[in-house]
């Protein structure tokens, strides 16, 4: 008895504990420092770049630069240039930060309504949560601003070349741990047969219809025409109609990896392919989704293939830009 009554009371200690971890602030910002590293703070004009997660007291991400690669770039608002701001809000929330801090923050939604005269956003209930990890503070000081944001961008294609360095680690590294044995085309395009169809392969002019779902290759899915799978991975897009998608051949815009991979396949074949992202997105971010230098596997099974008219026009290569799919 004297034992449970001894474990009862650690217990009670660390939820109590645990309550007390977050400070309250100014207009209603809870906050807790995981590591304050002592240096100077940002203030008005600095830059700060930081991994960011913002979640909603609903346990929902809304973003997280971990998935990109890519730190956030926020400037800091002098008090002078601030119009709608107040005790509590982004801005303040900046402010608490140096180089090398991370601490989590509870922003009050309602003293956000009540100040900016904004509705509270739908998505969340009482408070949106921040937690960040500044990895470098750029100071104002005397620099005039061409000079500060020629530092943050050098840092910023820095770090870009990292990603692109990156690249054919995370290709190798997904192709080992998923112990495939993909074919490889002179483009660099990878692919996987699982179930080989049969017929003639589409060529251009030809319609593709098919059912995909796109992930990074760290297994975050980004994009998929079934219900279900958007569904698992929490994708689903109550304006869109899943239903297979129609794509004709060098016609359609989409990725180059696609207009290649597709005229691989026959009606009836379930393949994965492998596609660096010199076939997809180069070095240019999609949304919150898809980083620069991000190399995209996808999971396709072509349900038909309709035949294009004859005589068609030469092929038309789509932009690698140009996103593959109707994606959210």
């Amino acid at each position: 008895m004297k034992k449970s009554i001894l474990v009862l009371t650690a217990v009670t200690g660390l939820l109590f504990a645990s309550c007390q971890n977050f400070k309250k602030g100014e207009g209603g910002l809870e906050y807790k420092f995981h590591k304050d590293n002592g240096g100077e703070k940002a203030i008005g004009g600095d830059v700060l770049a930081m991994d960011i997660i913002v979640e909603t007291d609903r346990d929902s991400v809304l973003l997280s630069t971990y998935d990109l690669g890519l730190p956030q770039i926020a400037p800091i608002m002098p008090d002078s240039m601030m119009q709608g701001g107040y005790a509590g809000d982004n801005n303040t929330i900046l402010k608490m930060l140096g180089e090398g801090d991370s601490a989590t923050f509870k922003l009050n939604l309602d003293t956000m309504a009540a100040k900016t005269g904004q509705p509270k956003p739908e998505f969340a209930d009482k408070y949106i949560q921040f937690t960040i990890k500044v990895k470098k503070l750029f100071k104002k000081g005397d620099l005039t601003d061409s000079v500060l944001f020629d530092q943050v961008n050098q840092y910023y294609l820095a770090e870009m070349e990292g990603l692109k360095k990156a690249e054919e680690g995370k290709i190798s590294s997904y192709v080992e741990k998923n112990k495939l044995q993909p074919k490889k085309t002179a483009s660099g395009l990878q692919y996987v047969i699982s179930t080989e169809g049969a017929g003639a392969n589409p060529v251009v002019g030809d319609t593709v219809v098919l059912n995909y779902t796109g992930a990074l290759t760290n297994g975050k899915v980004f994009d998929t025409n079934i219900e279900e799978s958007a569904k698992k991975h929490n994708k689903l897009n109550p304006m869109r109609p899943y239903e297979p998608l129609r794509v004709r051949v060098g016609h359609t815009p989409v990725i180059t990896g696609w207009t290649e991979g597709l005229q691989l396949l026959k009606k009836g074949s379930k393949a994965t392919f492998i596609i660096p992202s010199a076939l997809g997105y180069g070095e240019r971010q999609q949304n919150n989704d898809i980083p620069p230098y991000a190399p995209l596997v996808f999971d396709v099974e072509v349900l038909d293939i309709i035949a294009g008219p004859k005589g068609e026009t030469p092929q038309v290569t789509p932009s690698p830009l140009e996103m593959p799919t109707g994606s959210n």
